[in-house]
């Protein structure tokens, strides 16, 4: 299916910015709300990013851009002939749901609905509908119009075909897909990166040292920017929600801190209200690196990340270069986290660390993955770059088609590709190594 006509279903934080990204990308792009004001702010946002952009030479006419995008409060006009509906309203489930089962109802059959949530099941947020096949996560990293990289999500009952067009679009308005093969709270980015944000409440709920002093040890190693001011940036609403929700479908360990709490009840939110771990009134915080704590070690944080990331290859999630891949685009990290463990790690040390940070913070979540606890880490990433050369086979050959498929192809044209001992034993050798 084509993709011409794109409704984005909210007009804040993430929705004005994906508005944005599709109709510089040729869309045309019904933007709704439901109030004008969070529209006209939504609209104010886009032109005054095209105006930046245009400065810059990324585009040659914010006009024409604005042009193709209709900001709407009537959730008919915008969903109605709608290929595509993208939903990015509040992380609330039963807000979602009830946002889809409304579109469901007034949409053509064959539209498409993706979710941009950062947390939840694609597969239960489909249920609202009846069209669970063809409905997907394409999670969007902020802000959109920079970040490259789209998570594909698929449903339990998501279509190959809805995944298709969806990936075919995500090239189209210039992003990076990454499938997400199986469906878990969290995804990819987030998901790895959920246990170290436990990790970093379990460290102020401890006093152990304070938000300025663990990200300027971790800015101090080299990344853009430090998980607390990461936190403020996204929404500390939005990483508030995430946890609660990973308390109920991950592990209780996720529970947030009163801390966070009081902060969302407060209005404390981050960069968006002005106010959350720093004061954003005058931009962006300066973070002093001389403060960088050695109570902590950021190297803590990225074991911890290592340990969800084997996690998913395990269940099936996404191989090793994938998740390498999400995690460089979605956070702008130099390295994704096997690469750091093949350069800076030692299996012997991932594993002892990590049931020490278990048992000192009394969280399972930290508890080393089965591969950790066997030490084939090192195995899994480089089996994933196993055998592809034809010669190491007699009777069969071996191409990878990415996402995790590898094709197998028999290969004795001399005898009719019939079924023989030697190429059953190369069939199982081929199977077991991928």
């Amino acid at each position: 299916m084509e993709i011409k006509k794109v409704a984005v279903l909210g007009a804040g934080e993430m929705g004005h910015g994906i508005a944005e990204v599709c109709a510089m990308a040729g869309y045309e792009v019904w933007m709704r709300d439901i109030k004008q004001e969070f529209v006209d702010r939504g609209m104010e946002r886009i032109k005054q990013s095209l105006l930046k952009l245009q400065e810059k030479g990324k585009i040659s006419n914010v006009e024409d851009v604005i042009a193709r995008i209709h900001p709407t409060l009537d959730l008919a006009e915008a969903v109605k002939d709608a290929d595509l509906v993208i939903e990015a309203v509040t992380e609330v489930f039963e807000i979602k749901t009830q946002v889809f089962a409304e579109c469901d109802r007034i949409a053509k059959p064959e539209c498409i609905f993706a979710s941009n949530t950062s947390t939840m099941r694609i597969t239960e947020l489909a249920k609202a509908t009846k069209r669970e096949d063809k409905f997907v996560g394409l999670h969007f990293f902020n802000p959109p119009v920079l970040m490259r990289l789209v998570e594909v999500i698929k449903g339990e009952k998501t279509s190959e075909e809805t995944v298709k067009t969806c990936v075919e679009y995500v090239k189209k308005i210039g992003k990076e897909p990454v499938v997400v093969n199986k469906d878990v709270p969290g995804f990819i980015v987030n998901r790895v990166q959920a246990p170290a944000g436990a990790l970093l409440m379990s460290i102020i709920e401890k006093g152990i040292a304070t938000p300025e002093e663990v990200d300027a040890a971790v800015k101090r190693m080299g990344l853009p920017m430090g998980p607390f001011e990461l936190m403020d940036f996204t929404g500390i609403d939005v990483f508030y929600h995430a946890t609660k929700y990973y308390a109920k479908t991950i592990s209780p360990d996720y529970e947030p801190p009163k801390i966070l709490e009081e902060m969302v009840k407060s209005n404390k939110l981050g960069k968006k209200t002005g106010k959350g771990w720093y004061d954003w009134s005058k931009g962006r915080p300066e973070i002093d690196l001389s403060k960088a704590t050695d109570k902590i070690t950021p190297l803590d944080f990225t074991m911890v990340e290592i340990n969800e990331a084997v996690k998913l290859v395990e269940m099936g999630v996404a191989t090793p270069e994938d998740i390498d891949k999400a995690m460089k685009l979605g956070l702008n990290r130099p390295f994704g986290p096997f690469e750091i463990f093949k350069t800076m790690i030692d299996e012997d040390q991932l594993l002892n660390r990590l049931n020490e940070l278990a048992n000192m913070f009394g969280k399972k979540i930290f508890e080393p993955a089965q591969s950790i606890k066997e030490k084939k880490v090192k195995q899994m990433v480089e089996g994933e770059k196993a055998p592809q050369k034809a010669e190491e086979f007699q009777t069969i050959k071996i191409e990878k088609l990415g996402d995790g498929i590898t094709k197998l192809i028999l290969n004795r044209p001399e005898r009719l590709n019939t079924i023989s001992p030697e190429l059953l034993d190369e069939l199982d050798r081929a199977i077991t190594m991928f």
